[in-house]
């Protein structure tokens, strides 16, 4: 009975080797004593074995520590399959497919890494993304809208199975329901779709009549959609499982709305804020007012105007903007004065106001009757 060397000597590392380096010394071997590299060597094919039995037990870590400990005589080591006792090449194949995936382009056992398959795999449906546009006020209000889009629906025919009542896929003779078939080249061996099932690794010999045997069909939907208050423009909504439908029974896909929000001309958004302008008179500036507003809602609110306010001031009433998506409350409505420039007045008015003018030092100009936007321009300015 040949008397087995040291597993460390084998693969020419120290007993301190990390897994890494385990792994990088056995390939180093596996390259060197590979059967189609020495067709017909039995030393080679001894040493291919030796080297795939040491790399079996050192880059496990408990039977490395039980050899560590009790050598060749560690319960398990007895030599049969499992722990080093490898019949032939094809057995090493199957148990390192990931070492000979690497060095010989999918040899031997990339199909202990593809799942095999008997039948569809359910799949997810596409998310769909359709632009919807609203004005500033239902924005501001929150609104319901109607949305028409082409998706893909479950096939009611076969219930989404893609197959007649009462059939069943079946795996693929050829391929074994991997999907994919091996040829070896010499030294090399190479991977390539599964022509019989095109890759899929099943075959559905009696496809649903009415999807075909997609499972799905297309459909033209209309979808009433609540679009809540306090929307901005650019902002996505998702409405789960509105998108496309799975494939084969999987999950639906989500449809996302894009809001666009159109201008107005009256009312603009700033941030969480509603903002417009109201034009006041004169005194109302000068003495200070309480004036009635309508808000983008057609509701009104009380602006209360200081004494002494100036044009372009921004008077704000609390919590009378829009509501605010994350978060709470509302945001404020923010008010602009401009003040009204009458271009006619009455005898008297008129009278009154040049006094005015002199009073405070003014000049006006007095070559159009009838006229005072002169003074208002220069005392406004």
């Amino acid at each position: 009975m040949t008397t087995k060397r040291d597993y460390y000597e084998v693969l020419g590392v120290s007993k301190t080797a990390s897994l890494d380096e385990i792994k990088q010394a056995y390939r180093k071997l596996a390259l060197k004593y590979h059967p189609d590299r020495n067709p017909n060597n039995k030393e080679a094919e001894e040493k291919f074995k030796e080297a795939a039995e040491a790399y079996e037990i050192l880059s496990n870590p408990e039977k490395r520590k039980q050899y560590d400990q009790f050598g060749h005589a560690a319960p398990g080591m007895n030599g049969g399959p499992g722990a080093g006792g490898f019949r032939d090449a094809q057995d090493i194949f199957e148990q390192f497919g990931d070492i000979f995936s690497d060095l010989f382009g999918g040899g031997g056992t990339s199909r202990q890494r593809k799942a095999k398959r008997a039948g569809p795999m359910p799949r997810r449906g596409h998310d769909l993304e359709r632009p919807i546009t609203i004005t500033l006020e239902e924005a501001f209000t929150g609104t319901k809208k109607d949305v028409t889009y082409y998706h893909f629906v479950a096939c009611e025919t076969c219930k989404g199975s893609g197959m007649e009542a009462g059939t069943t896929a079946e795996t693929c003779s050829s391929c074994q329901g991997y999907g994919e078939i091996h040829i070896r080249q010499g030294f090399f061996m190479f991977s390539q779709p599964c022509a019989t099932c095109d890759g899929l690794g099943y075959i559905i010999k009696k496809p649903c009549k009415t999807c075909n045997g997609q499972s799905r069909v297309q459909q033209y939907d209309t979808l009433a959609v609540t679009i809540p208050a306090g929307v901005s423009d650019g902002i996505e909504l998702r409405v789960a499982g509105r998108g496309d439908a799975g494939v084969y029974g999987g999950k639906a896909g989500d449809l996302i709305l894009v809001i666009s929000v159109a201008q107005n001309k009256k009312f603009k958004r700033i941030d969480d804020n509603l903002e417009c302008t109201v034009t006041l008179t004169y005194p109302q500036l000068v003495f200070g007012a309480q004036v009635e507003i309508t808000s983008i809602d057609k509701s009104k609110e009380t602006l209360k105007v200081p004494r002494g306010c100036a044009v372009g001031e921004r008077l704000v009433i609390k919590g009378k903007g829009f509501p605010r998506l994350k978060g709470r409350g509302r945001g404020d409505l923010v008010v602009t004065t401009t003040c009204h420039i009458p271009t006619t007045l009455s005898t008297e008015a008129e009278k009154t106001l040049k006094t005015y003018s002199e009073q405070i030092g003014t000049s006006i100009d007095n070559s159009s009757e009838g006229t005072i936007s002169g003074f208002f321009k220069r005392f406004l300015g």
